[in-house]
């Protein structure tokens, strides 16, 4: 993704998100994003101050009610501890919570959520705890690997440069925290087109055919949480 930031330490931690499995019949029986959707803070006010736990006022980040990219903030929701929210940002490290009170947004569910299993290769679509959508993905190279953790969509994006990223781009809210030498692309996480489907390859994002792309643009909302796993 075409965004300059600093480079953050990897802050991802594979044991949050060990225990995404499928079990026979699709039945999920690991992240609750996966069996019941994602719920979803949108902002209310033009901006909005990020704590680094319930009541602090040190301030970890200021959210704007816009992303660089254009689409309105939306911020996955990760757990409600009574009147805060932790939720998920762009503006923190990868594996970070940030808290906001509950009475500065607005809240949404959608069934939706999607989980990447690295070792397989493999995105999955999940709606109400069921798998509707399995598709083959390119994953980070050994020396770029695809960020573990639990993030959200951020934008979604056409006619971004179509030549390098295909139909459509899913930005997330991941940093790549290993960026190859002399790369100048940003350090933003995304799914957008590209080749090595299937394989490991990219710089960190995830690589999907045009048609899974487009399904997904239809499919799959702003906010939405996406657990990446070994």
């Amino acid at each position: 993704m075409r965004r300059s930031y600093a480079a953050y330490a990897a802050g991802a931690v594979a044991a949050a998100v060990s225990a995404v499995l499928a079990a026979p019949g699709g039945t999920v029986v690991g992240n609750a994003a996966l069996r019941h959707g994602s719920q979803v803070a949108w902002l209310k006010e033009g901006s909005v101050a990020l704590h680094p736990a319930p009541g602090s006022r040190q301030v970890s980040a200021t959210i704007d009610g816009r992303t660089e990219f254009g689409s309105r903030t939306s911020l996955p929701v990760v757990a409600a501890r009574g009147e805060w929210l932790e939720v998920i940002s762009t503006k923190l490290h990868n594996g970070v919570g940030g808290f906001i009170r509950r009475a500065q947004v607005r809240l949404t569910r959608t069934p939706i959520a999607i989980d990447v299993d690295l070792s397989g290769r493999l995105l999955r679509v999940w709606r109400f705890g069921i798998v509707v959508l399995r598709a083959a993905v390119g994953i980070g190279a050994a020396g770029s690997p695809t960020p573990i953790g639990r993030f959200g969509i951020t934008d979604k994006l056409t006619g971004f440069n179509p030549g390098a990223y295909g139909c459509c781009i899913l930005a997330l809210s991941a940093h790549q925290t290993h960026l190859p030498p002399g790369w100048a692309g940003g350090d933003r996480i995304a799914i957008h087109g590209g080749g090595g489907i299937g394989a490991a390859t990219s710089n960190g994002c995830l690589h999907a055919t045009g048609a899974v792309l487009r399904r997904l643009m239809r499919r799959v909302p702003l906010g939405t949480q996406v657990v990446v796993h070994p």
